[in-house]
């Protein structure tokens, strides 16, 4: 079943998996209290390691399968994974897996990964036009193998022959491509799959697009789109209690956005903090 409403804009939180934050324990907690205050998601982050100070990081999908186990209702996932510093083939299976336990409840963020050295420093390549194509060729090779049938691929970075991956997930994961505006391309790929997921160059922590910023992707993502059925927009964002959520979410659901993800770390506080902002709720109910 689907569990997205149709129209109606969404509320999650999303969590990083390292400085502080690297606690696998607090992240599963965290999730089950996000349950219970009526979010509708939890997301992690992906890194391997993180820029100093904050160079602790914990596995995301690790954490997801252990958050699936602790919850019944709300979307999981990680909101962007690194794909092409995976191999296609595991994590396809390591995905379909968690979803069967999470009983269909999974989404698959997907991008290049916002750190090169992730790459660099562990002797893989991290030119941006390798990670690009690699990544088309792995999201390929992951929705082939999510089919259950066998599959023959054989690509500039992967070959499969004659595997037939099972079992599939419980309910195909929806594919959200994630990309930093104003560069296009990311979102050109994205208007190929389920979603999109943007940031923008001119921000960071703390701050975030505003509503006309995020109409101008949505639209270019639309002008790029084969079809025109279901499709998320998913923006991180934050808000408290002197910018409450449903104030502000209006205007950006004017704008397209679907899913509004509340985004937690470091530079908000502490765990207590993040905790508290996530009892506290989305405050559209």
């Amino acid at each position: 079943m689907n569990r997205d409403t149709p129209g109606g804009l969404q509320f999650a939180v999303g969590v990083p998996t390292v400085a502080a934050f690297a606690d696998p324990g607090f992240l599963v907690g965290l999730a089950a209290r996000a349950e219970a205050a009526g979010w509708d998601g939890f997301f992690v982050w992906d890194h391997l390691f993180y820029r100093p100070p904050n160079t602790a990081a914990v596995e995301p999908w690790s954490i997801v399968a252990a958050a699936a186990a602790v919850t019944s209702r709300v979307r999981l996932g990680v909101l962007m994974t690194a794909v092409p510093r995976r191999r296609p083939a595991l994590l396809a299976q390591q995905v379909a897996t968690i979803d069967r336990l999470a009983g269909g409840r999974v989404v698959f963020g997907a991008g290049l990964g916002s750190m090169p050295e992730e790459y660099e420093r562990l002797g893989e390549d991290g030119d941006l036009a390798v990670r690009a194509r690699k990544l088309d060729e792995a999201l390929e090779v992951i929705g082939d193998l999510w089919s259950g049938e066998p599959v023959t691929h054989h690509g500039e970075f992967f070959t499969v022959d004659g595997v037939a991956l099972l079992p599939r997930p419980a309910e195909r994961p929806p594919v959200w491509i994630a990309g930093r505006w104003p560069n296009r391309a990311p979102f050109r790929r994205a208007a190929r799959f389920d979603g999109v997921m943007p940031t923008h160059a001119a921000y960071s922590h703390g701050s975030f697009m505003t509503p006309a910023e995020l109409g101008e992707i949505v639209g270019y993502v639309a002008d790029h789109r084969p079809s025109r059925g279901p499709f998320a927009v998913v923006m991180e964002g934050e808000t408290d209690d002197a910018r409450r959520l449903d104030a502000v979410a209006p205007a950006y659901a004017d704008a397209g956005l679907t899913w509004w993800v509340e985004k937690l770390g470091w530079w908000r506080g502490d765990l207590a903090a993040a905790a508290r902002r996530v009892d506290a709720g989305p405050g559209h109910r």
